[in-house]
């Protein structure tokens, strides 16, 4: 076995990777990007366009399960090498479930798995996984470290903010509610203009200078530095772009203007630190209440439909236009008609995405009119596709009654599809009612150029309502539902009095339960803002209107008087427009970054000139053209990667592969990874038998309460119950590290953590070992072993193996166990297994 290499040795290595790190950026090259034109830097890979390249063909094509496969295997063939054969079902299912959720599978749950014969049974394993509540748990973790998430201030006193927790929840309710990423990214910039207030925590997630001054030039200098803050955290975060380089000049390397840096300070200049107030999960009483009130609000509204204007398909010449579509409730209202067959054809939708409908009635005419579409009425729903992988979006949620994003179905092509419902028999029908989202929690994939038609025979099909008719949604008109003008029928009247009343009543019981969240508070900003000479707040030069950067997309260019409120809508969306390349590419490589330890691009927070060249452009580009014409699901993304060759691969090594590319970049095989702080203490209470699963709320604190102006930090001595939860619920302070697992490499929140580091270190071992959390919880893993395996040495090693490493210990490993526990006990036992290697690493 080879010999640790000497210190001295070990500082001569070092100092030769630096120096080989340092060549691969010579002088002279970084001169050369410096000198090129502000025009020529346009022109770079990251900038280009997105299009989606053919998968490449390739001679093992035996070993491709979707196309990801044939973009590695092709870069592989190219340099003599292959793919892995596939890992064991016991070490994938492991492997998968860490990624996935961060936890790992349970013996049971492993023995399924092996045993199960279905050819699907990985896949299936698969889709569990991604639909498990702990799924936004762990990949909740990734997004806060990226976002430089904590829940103190900083700076010298470094004081606790109780109320930033909500939006941790937001961030773990919006993974595993699979929320579309351009619909994510546009809640976290302007969630105060879509009623998600906690989602703002994204703008004032870092530090803050709680110290102020009467002196005016140190308080321009600290209002600059929380602009500063916001402007780099967005780049960097959405689109791997270092604006923040450009506060005093132009950036250096990247096509970014100084001027382009303070055109997107304009667009955040009313974004303050603060609380505000956010809504908030009722209690059961005043739920009911607003159930009820929500309740006589449908029945109103189905009166009200009968006043709705006939649709008047093809749009005659100066007549009244419909009013525009809505998210919440539309009314297609037609002269009565004997139907069986009804189809709703999309054509368009305001985003561009896949469209979606969370409901489609069809309702009978009569004394009782009634939804004739329903499921339980005998309505059958056929689509032109649906997109899938995910239990929330389904076709036969089209007519199943229930509304709302997570009962919809969505299409599986972008932009476009179609939906029929055929009814048992052939009856009167006057109107057909629909929705994107009646909760009115999404606003994108909203039809906003479609199609009704109606037949009595298959095929025979008669226009009935169209968007012809309709008015332009012009912004924001996107919200609530459909009604009709103020009639002049008096019971008209009454009846949109009787409406606006209950909904008075519920707006005012939802106010009643709305606590306080640490996010972005909104006021007018300044008259103008001004580029500074060298970033000085005192040397203002021209001043600027709010924009994006114009080497990405040059489309955002507002006016100077712009209202606050929509001036990070307008971000949002241009960041997220289907003109843009970057996020994209960005979000698809952070995906691949923390599914295999290394991005596509190695850089995940700069895709910029200074950073790494990805590995497989091609692939990259075809995954990033994929996810945004699929709707922008992170899950859909996630399964494919997990479920490819690729991904499936053995980590074992083989001579060719190490030889030809140590660092397994190419992929020949699976990476194998150590885990992060959260998993490993997660999974240490996972196998003792002690994780509390208790989700959302304020977080537990591991340091000892004090109440100091200059907060100190002080490692508690005793952990119980409540210190049980899953890290990500842990109490995050600014530059400081939790006291046992803060060692394993966790970002302190001082600034934004594209990617985690992996060291090894002393600390690390000796508190995996010695740590009082650590001596307790291998007493609390050797009380487990008693009770499940009985007073057996054996038996305990092997239960032991089983929760820890999900495999079953050979003989040699149960006879060399067996004898540790009878010469040193069975809780030295557990502490020596929950610090082995293997219970900490991947493969």
């Amino acid at each position: 076995m080879p010999q640790p290499a000497a210190p001295g040795r070990l500082l001569a290595v070092s100092a030769f990777v630096l120096a080989v790190g340092i060549a691969a950026w010579p002088i002279a090259t970084v001169a050369a990007v410096a000198a090129t034109s502000m025009a020529e830097r346009t022109n770079f890979w990251s900038l280009k366009p997105l299009v989606r390249p053919a998968a490449p063909t390739v001679h093992n094509a035996a070993g491709v399960r979707n196309p990801i496969d044939a973009f590695i295997l092709a870069r592989l063939e190219k340099e003599g090498l292959a793919l892995s054969p596939a890992a064991g079902r016991a070490t994938l299912l492991r492997r998968v479930s860490f990624d996935l959720i961060g936890l790992p599978p349970t013996p049971e749950e492993i023995d399924a798995f092996v045993a199960d014969p279905d050819p699907s049974a990985y896949e299936k394993r698969v889709d569990q996984l991604l639909a498990s509540p702990r799924y936004g748990e762990r990949w909740g973790r990734h997004w806060l470290d990226i976002v430089r998430f904590a829940e103190t201030h900083g700076f010298e006193e470094n004081q606790p903010r109780p109320t930033a927790w909500p939006y941790r929840d937001y961030v773990i309710r919006a993974l595993n509610n699979d929320l579309p990423y351009d619909r994510f990214v546009t809640e976290q910039l302007a969630g105060d203009a879509l009623g998600v207030d906690e989602a703002t925590g994204y703008l004032v997630a870092g530090a803050f200078d709680q110290v102020k001054s009467p002196d005016p030039v140190l308080t321009a200098q600290q209002r600059a530095d929380e602009l500063h803050d916001m402007v780099s955290t967005t780049g960097s975060t959405f689109l791997g772009m270092t604006v923040g380089c450009a506060r005093c000049h132009d950036h250096k390397f990247d096509a970014i203007a100084q001027l382009d840096y303070y055109r997107m300070t304009a667009v955040l200049a009313g974004v303050q630190h603060g609380e505000r107030k956010r809504h908030a999960e009722l209690d059961e009483a005043r739920q009911h209440q607003i159930a009820e009130w929500v309740g006589r609000i449908s029945a109103i509204d189905g009166r009200l439909d009968s006043l709705a204007p006939l649709a008047q398909p093809g749009r005659p010449g100066g007549s009244q236009l419909r009013p525009a579509v809505r998210v919440a409730r539309n009314i297609d209202r037609f002269a009565p008609l004997e139907a069986r067959f009804v189809r709703f054809t999309i054509a368009a939708t305001n985003n561009g995405a896949a469209p979606c409908l969370d409901e489609m009635e069809v309702w009978a005419t009569g004394q009782q009119p009634r939804n004739l579409a329903l499921a339980s009425a005998g309505g059958r729903v056929t689509a032109s596709g649906t997109i899938g992988g995910f239990p929330i979006h389904k076709l036969e949620h089209l007519n199943d009654g229930q509304y709302g994003n997570s009962r919809s179905w969505i299409s599986d092509q972008a932009g476009h599809g179609w939906a029929q419902v055929e009814l048992p028999q052939s009856a009167q029908i006057d109107r057909i009612v629909w929705g994107r989202d009646r909760e009115q929690r999404f606003f994108d994939r909203l039809a906003t150029a479609y199609t009704i038609e109606v037949a009595k025979e298959p095929g025979a099909w008669h226009v009935v309502a169209s968007s012809e008719d309709r008015a332009a949604p012009p912004a924001g008109a996107s919200m609530g539902p459909e009604l009709p003008a103020t009639p002049s029928d008096p019971a008209a009247v009454q009846l949109l009095k009787e409406r606006a009343a209950l909904e008075g009543q519920v707006q005012s019981l939802m106010a009643q339960a709305e606590p306080l969240v640490y996010a972005g508070t909104f006021s007018n900003p300044p008259p103008q803002t001004h580029r500074l000479q060298r970033g000085d707040p005192i040397q203002p030069k021209e001043a600027v209107s709010p924009g994006g950067v114009a080497a990405v997309v040059p489309t955002l260019d507002l006016p100077m008087e712009t209202p606050e409120r929509d001036r990070p809508v307008a971000l949002a969306r241009w960041i997220t427009g289907l003109q843009n390349p970057l996020p994209a590419r960005v979000l698809v490589n952070r995906l691949w970054h923390y599914h295999f330890g290394r991005g596509i691009v190695a850089t995940p927070g700069d895709f910029g000139h200074m950073g790494a060249r990805p590995t497989h452009p091609e692939l990259l580009d075809w995954m990033a053209s994929k996810f945004v014409a699929g709707g922008w699901h992170i899950k859909a993304m996630q399964r494919l990667i997990v479920c490819s060759a690729t991904y499936r691969q053995s980590s074992a090594p083989n001579p060719a592969g190490i030889a030809a590319d140590s660092g397994s970049e190419l992929l020949w095989r699976f990476p194998p990874q150590r885990l992060e702080a959260e998993p490993i203490r997660d999974t240490i209470l996972f196998v003792t038998g002690k994780l509390d699963l208790t989700m959302r709320g304020p977080g537990y604190d591991v340091f000892q309460p004090n109440s100091n102006y200059v907060r100190v930090w002080l490692p508690k001595q005793e952990f119980g119950p409540t210190e049980w939860r899953r890290m990500v619920y842990q109490f995050k302070p600014r530059l400081q590290q939790e006291p046992t697992f803060g060692v394993f490499d966790c970002p302190d929140g001082g600034q934004i953590a594209p990617k985690r580091s992996t060291s090894t270190t002393p600390l690390q071992a000796l508190n995996l070992m010695n740590s009082r959390f650590a001596m307790q919880q291998a007493g609390f893993f050797a009380d487990r072993l008693r009770k499940e395996a009985g007073a057996d040495a054996a038996a305990q090693a092997t239960r032991a193996f089983r929760l820890s490493f999900g495999r079953a210990p050979d003989a040699a490993e149960v006879t060399t166990s067996t004898k540790f526990i009878h010469e040193q006990g069975l809780v030295l036992f557990c502490r020596a297994i929950l610090n082995a290697n293997e219970f900490v690493h991947v493969f």
